[in-house]
């Protein structure tokens, strides 16, 4: 993970950030997946945590070897959001960086699709899987998150991001098709 490049979401007074920063997600997620990338990671250099201020910010950081990330710029993936964002250009990562695991998390949110598909498996009620999930869906996820689309199923949901602590060694691994692993790190700065 030695370059890196900023995109930075533009003020918009008709659309609040948390939205252009999903529409945006869900775009590179769609180019990850058609380009069957697993060495492009990302974070979010503005995150905030905590009840009050759970945001990824404005700002997403795509971290990969340069010929990578010149590969995925050459993509049309950012169709329809280009007035909406700045696109720093690739640049080195700085020398005597950290490292951290940017990871997804997953919590039971108790949504009635998951209590469905909860009940369905395990083989009771769905007013019985509603009320299983409910309590540990009321505590409160301290997380910043992205509402994104996935490939896959084409359902929308909350991704949630967690930033691990910071290290002085990068481990190395594959990314998933949102630039997230549970083991492999990107550079922190």
């Amino acid at each position: 993970m030695e370059y890196y490049l900023d995109i930075r979401l533009r003020p918009d007074p008709d659309f609040p950030a948390a939205m252009l920063l999903g529409a945006l997600y869900s775009k590179l997620h769609r180019a990850l997946h058609d380009l069957q990338a697993d060495d492009i990671g990302v974070s979010f250099p503005d995150h905030k945590t905590g009840v009050r201020a759970r945001t990824p910010g404005d700002r997403l950081r795509l971290h990969a070897p340069q010929a990578r990330l010149d590969q995925l710029m050459a993509l049309s993936w950012l169709t329809g959001m280009r007035d909406h964002v700045i696109i720093e250009p690739v640049t080195p990562v700085p020398a005597e960086t950290r490292h951290r695991v940017v990871r997804r998390r997953q919590f039971n949110t108790g949504s009635p699709s998951r209590a469905k598909r909860y009940a369905k498996r395990h083989g009771i009620e769905i007013e019985e899987a509603q009320c299983l999930m409910d309590k540990p869906a009321a505590r409160q996820i301290d997380l910043p998150f992205v509402k994104v689309s996935s490939r896959s199923s084409g359902q929308r949901f909350a991704l949630f991001i967690e930033h691990g602590q910071p290290q002085v060694r990068p481990v190395a691994g594959r990314f998933n098709h949102y630039g997230l692993s549970s083991e492999a790190t990107v550079p922190w700065f």
